[in-house]
Parts: C-alpha cells; sequence; structure tokens
C-alpha cells in the first residue's frame, strides 16, 4: 500500500514542471557542493588565494601569472582531503603584464596597478624554461576569472562554487533541527491534549511573537559567532511552523479508527505515535521542510551580510554580497550580483520543490 502510495505521489510529482526544474538545480548544487574543490579554478581551502594587484577586476578578466615555486615544503595531501578541504598553493602567484627570456634569467613586468608595472629579473632554477606546471622551475601561466575578482583579488567563481556548500549545510542543519523539535512537541501537544497542549502552545506562542531574525541574533550572540553555531541558532528559530502543522495533523488522526483500535490493543503512547500516528501526517512536514530550508538559505545569507553569520574567510553567499556591494554603484555590479543571482536560484527550486510536493501530496494549504 505504502509503494503504491509512493509511485502515485512521484507519479503527480514528474508531471509538475516546477518541481521537476526545483530537483534538477538542487541536484546540480549537490554535486558542485561535493566537487568543489576539484571544479572551482581556484582549489585552496576556503577558495582564499589572494593577489591584492588584480583585485576588483570584471568577468572575463584574463590574467598572466609567473608561477614560483614556494621555498617551503608541503605534505602530499590525498585525493579526500582535497575533495573535502582544497589544497594549500604550491606556488606564489605573481601578475606580470609581458615576460622576455634570457640565456640565463626571466625577465618579468610585474602588474602592480592599472598603468604601472616593475621590471624584475627571475634567473632560472633549472636548465629550461616552459610554460606550464613543473616543480623546481619557473612558469607562465594565464587564467581567466570569468566571474571577475573580489576586491582581495579572490576568484568569485571559485568562492561562489565553495560558498554551495554552506547554504546547503545551513538548510540541512536548519531543517533537521526543526523537524526533530517541531514534531516531537507538535505531537505531544495534538495526541494528549489538556494541559500538555496548552503548555505547549503558550511556549510556541511566546517564540512566535519574537521576531525571527531578532531572536537568531540573540541566539548568535549567546552560541557566539561562527559556522555551526549560526546553523543552531537559525534550526532553533524556525520549529514552531513545524510544531504547529504537526499538532493539527495529530488532533485529526487520533480520532482516526485505526488509532482507537491500537489503544484498546493496549499499545503504549509513544508506539502508536511512533508507529501510527506520525507516519500519517508526515505529508505537510515534507512540504514544510522544503520552505524552511529556503527560509534558512535566506536567513543565513543576511546574517553573513551583516557580519554575525559565517566568518571571513569561508566563502558564504551573503558574505561575499557584503564584501562587494559596493562595486553595485560604480563600474563592476556583477561581483555582488553573481552571489545574489545563486541565492534567488537555489531559494527558488526549494520553494518550486515545496509546491511541488504539496500538490503530488494532496496538502490542503
Amino acid at each position: 500500500m505504502a509503494t503504491a502510495t509512493t509511485r502515485s505521489t512521484w507519479r503527480r510529482l514528474k508531471r509538475n514542471k516546477g518541481a521537476l526544474f526545483g530537483i534538477v538545480i538542487i541536484i546540480l548544487a549537490l554535486f558542485v557542493a561535493l566537487l568543489a574543490y576539484v571544479l572551482a579554478p581556484d582549489g585552496t581551502p576556503n577558495a582564499n588565494r589572494m593577489i591584492v594587484e588584480i583585485g576588483g577586476q570584471k568577468p572575463g578578466h584574463k590574467q598572466q601569472f609567473l608561477l614560483l615555486p614556494k621555498e617551503r615544503s608541503f605534505e602530499k595531501v590525498s585525493f579526500f582531503t582535497r575533495l573535502m578541504s582544497g589544497r594549500e598553493d604550491r606556488y606564489q602567484y605573481i601578475p606580470i603584464s609581458s615576460y622576455t627570456k634570457t640565456k640565463d634569467s626571466l625577465i618579468i613586468q610585474q602588474f602592480i596597478d592599472e598603468g604601472i608595472t616593475e621590471r624584475i629579473a627571475y634567473p632560472y632554477s633549472a636548465t629550461s624554461f616552459h610554460d606550464g606546471y613543473s616543480n623546481g622551475m619557473v612558469n607562465i601561466i594565464t587564467q581567466t576569472f570569468y566571474l571577475g575578482t573580489d576586491k582581495y583579488g579572490r576568484d568569485i567563481l571559485s568562492r561562489l562554487l565553495v560558498g554551495v556548500r554552506v547554504s546547503l549545510s545551513v538548510g540541512l542543519v536548519t531543517v533537521l533541527i526543526s523537524l526533530s523539535i517541531g514534531v516531537l512537541l507538535g505531537s505531544l501537544a495534538g495526541y494528549f491534549r489538556g494541559w500538555v497542549d496548552d503548555a505547549i502552545m503558550w511556549f510556541i506562542n511566546v517564540i512566535w511573537s519574537i521576531p525571527t531574525l531578532l531572536l537568531v541574533f540573540a541566539i548568535t550572540l549567546m552560541l557566539g559567532k561562527g559556522f555551526w553555531q549560526v546553523f543552531i541558532a537559525i534550526g532553533l528559530t524556525m520549529w514552531v511552523n513545524v510544531a504547529r502543522i504537526i499538532r493539527g495533523q495529530v488532533l485529526s488522526v487520533r480520532e482516526m479508527e485505526y488509532v482507537e483500535a491500537a489503544r484498546a490493543l493496549g499499545f503504549s503512547h509513544p508506539r502508536i505515535i511512533v508507529r501510527h500516528v506520525l507516519p500519517n501526517v508526515m505529508g505537510p512536514v515534507m512540504v514544510v521542510a522544503a520552505s524552511n530550508f529556503a527560509s534558512a538559505i535566506v536567513i543565513e545569507a543576511g546574517l553573513s551580510f551583516l557580519g554575525v553569520g559565517v566568518q571571513p574567510p569561508q566563502p558564504s553567499w551573503g558574505l561575499m554580497i557584503k564584501e562587494n556591494y559596493n562595486f553595485i554603484i560604480t563600474h563592476n555590479p556583477m561581483l555582488a550580483l553573481a552571489p545574489g543571482f545563486a541565492i534567488m536560484l537555489l531559494v527558488l527550486a526549494f520553494n518550486m520543490l515545496g509546491n511541488g510536493l504539496r500538490d503530488a501530496l494532496q496538502v490542503k494549504a
């Protein structure tokens, strides 16, 4: 019976083009989050390669670099470690305007600023010189910054790709926390009613009356600024919707004949709630979970923009907007608009998935 219901729900969901669009975007975001450090042109931890000489460049900017091996040695990094946290640069990136090769040295015009260069000669550290990568040799490469660079000279595209992890992580943690608290309190209030319902609803109404952003600020200041603190703070403020929905659903389900039969058979209250009540009220929960996922992404971006969310140098889309919003009124608005478009697209995907689930599960608004 459950399998047939699942198949019917999936068929209805597949007919919803908006929901399919949302699913495709979410799957792509998950793929990018997993392979961020492999896909990003800047594969350093947090995509934090700073080259201040080329800060604030427009999308499509091309720049030549002289790559000099750093003097200290580096431990070998496994593919899994690189996949999870990136790999530190083995080279020093020196922006150049042009270069000339002589018999024993490489003469470059180091790029300092627009129209300003400095002539520097580097002796060859090997018997030959060539373009490309090679340990122990001076190398020249040309890199294209497809979305430009921020004011610190970091690649916007790389930080955008790595920043997907923050947005998906905050959504996932928030949904897990909000569902855990909301389902527990909502099911207890709806099932037992009486003074239990009154006490829980009083607590819900108190939390409901506090503006979400103000409550997040208070929890964040209590827990401190940081990556996990902001996730927990957002999760602790978004369970109220879940609890109210679960309570309303349980109030109606608890009067059904199969619940009365379970009570007559002497089953315990926890078993009745877990085995018989909750499985039949999870449709609305899935819908509100998708909505909470989208809301969490927006709230995290807002907190990071205000400086109380994810802290530098970790890339967050909201933090990227904060760092580059001055460019909106100058000559290069795309530096701030790119993460804004990314937030909009991912939030739209979860909202459209939520709408599709609502129709497929036939949840009443």
